[in-house]
């Protein structure tokens, strides 16, 4: 073993830092899984977003949360805070960082957070040499020398530190209190089984949501050909997206109030399929063993649904992997040019798939 990673073993207290959004810190909880296991009674606190800290809350591998919406990342920023997050990390005495992020992210304004609180160990996956910021540095070989999922690209980093995982999958807990909530929604309808599923319209970056009248479209022939229910959900903010969508598909289709994310997790658990875009709730399925129907806007290539049975639906177009979070075309073909009824075919085929078409299994996961 080389000093290096000798002194990532004896590292106890651990920062994790992945300051994007829910679905992104959902991704790393694999590498978050792989540095918990790597030394015995290691405490893990992560660095994210608001967003991302909502979910972190639910990962039994995290020990703490911290929150942070630091200014090189997406807006909200709070200027009140430059000095707050320098002293906080200082004082709670870290042993070593690791910084998690996209290859289209410097890892190095987090990466001298870490130096300024005299963090002794940083490692990272960095395109420029960062000196002395990091003590353990992956090149950048993204995008042009490999193309790996992102939950890959996280545990390649914790593997660079000598932590390894046999459990790769997402991380995240439901409580019983949710699943309770869940029931709650569901047990009043009367769904039959498999015949019913959630359909999440939103997502953060207006490039990544399909149309909100091909949804409805899509709705519309489950509910008319196959006697399905489908339920509704979507954010606060989202309200009026979802109550388009069931007003344009009609009987059948039923909006959710907004919920919790612990009680919309045990509600995507119980569904038979969620159809979503390519965002937060997608990978909120995944985390759960939900099937998924991903409308998957041609934006980037990592970020598929983790070890869940799934279809990526989406039109190929000479503008993809855009990285952008709105058209620069103006187009949007990548999702708009995927047909309503090839949405419902793949739910209808997962469904199909699943222990749902199975009669002698029971419906309770």
């Amino acid at each position: 073993m080389t000093e290096a990673l000798r002194a990532w073993q004896e590292a106890r207290r651990l920062l994790c830092i992945r300051l994007d959004s829910m679905g992104d810190v959902l991704m790393t909880t694999p590498a978050i899984r792989a540095l918990k296991e790597q030394v015995d009674g290691r405490h893990v606190t992560l660095l994210t977003s608001r967003a991302g800290a909502v979910a972190a809350r639910y990962v039994l591998e995290v020990d703490e949360v911290l929150t942070y919406d630091a200014p090189w990342m997406k807006p909200p920023f709070e200027t009140a805070v430059r000095s707050a997050i320098v002293d906080e990390l200082q004082g709670r005495h870290f042993d070593g960082a690791v910084v998690f992020g996209l290859h289209t992210q410097s890892p190095l304004p987090a990466a001298f957070l870490c130096w300024l609180a005299a963090i002794p160990l940083v490692a990272a996956r960095c395109r420029e040499n960062p000196y002395h910021l990091v003590t353990t540095w992956l090149r950048e070989d993204e995008p042009h020398a490999a193309a790996r999922h992102d939950v890959e690209r996280q545990l390649s980093l914790a593997a660079a530190v000598g932590a390894t995982t046999a459990r790769d999958h997402l991380s995240f807990h439901i409580r019983e209190a949710d699943r309770a909530a869940a029931a709650a929604i569901i047990a009043p309808l009367g769904l039959s089984r498999g015949k019913w599923c959630v359909i999440h319209p939103g997502a953060s970056a207006a490039s990544r949501r399909y149309p909100v009248n091909l949804f409805a479209l899509a709705a519309q022939s489950l509910i008319r050909d196959d006697g399905w229910h489908v339920l509704v959900a979507g954010e606060t903010t989202e309200e009026g997206l979802v109550a388009a969508l069931c007003e344009a598909a009609g009987a059948g289709a039923q909006a959710v109030e907004p919920l919790s994310l612990g009680v919309l997790a045990a509600l995507i658990e119980a569904a038979p399929v969620l159809i979503a875009n390519n965002s937060g709730p997608a990978h909120l399925a995944a985390a759960v063993g939900t099937p998924v129907v991903d409308l998957y806007a041609l934006t980037n290539p990592q970020h598929a649904p983790w070890r869940v049975p799934h279809r990526l639906l989406s039109h190929d177009v000479e503008c993809k992997y855009c990285y952008r979070s709105v058209c620069p075309e103006g187009h949007h073909r990548c999702l708009r040019l995927v047909r309503p009824e090839e949405v419902a075919a793949a739910a209808r085929a997962l469904v199909q798939e699943s222990r749902f078409a199975m009669d002698d299994v029971a419906v309770a996961r």
